[in-house]
């Protein structure tokens, strides 16, 4: 995927290049001397709280979902570097992120529905409790007669 290319996730929820910022950084982990060496690992910048290509309600939720990895200007960091090159990583991050806003951009579940109980059911219960408190009070002390 080229960095130039902007990522669509639906039909109104798109991810501009302008608002991405990559910086390169020395990764952890495996890799010898050339960890130490060369920046592989990316560090993904996504402006959330100012993308225009987010409707309000998924920029909202994109922030919450980033949870601590969001700042408090909205700008979301994601950091990669499980592979030993900045091609892999790069899209890692990508890939992350797009399944962040995607999540975010999922329309919210349907309200609950209220049930309550059948009759039978709450007849069981109240039979079974006296049942329970029966037995427990036939285990208290024996009174001499």
């Amino acid at each position: 995927m080229a960095s130039d290319e902007k990522i669509i996730i639906a039909d109104n929820v798109v991810i501009h290049p302008g608002d991405l910022h990559e910086d390169f950084i020395r990764s952890s982990g495996p890799g010898g001397q050339n960890v130490n060496k060369v920046a592989t690992a990316v560090q993904l910048r996504f402006d959330a709280a100012n993308a225009e290509g987010l409707p309000e309600r998924v920029r909202e939720r994109t922030i919450k979902l980033a949870g601590q990895r969001a700042t408090k200007d909205g700008v979301v960091v994601i950091e990669a570097g499980r592979f030993r090159t900045q091609e892999q990583n790069r899209a890692d991050a990508r890939a992350r992120l797009t399944a962040l806003v995607a999540k975010a951009a999922e329309p919210p579940p349907p309200p609950r529905k209220k049930t309550r109980p059948s009759k039978g059911a709450v007849e069981r219960r109240l039979k079974t409790k006296a049942g329970r408190s029966t037995v427990k009070k036939l285990r208290g002390r024996v009174e001499n007669d």
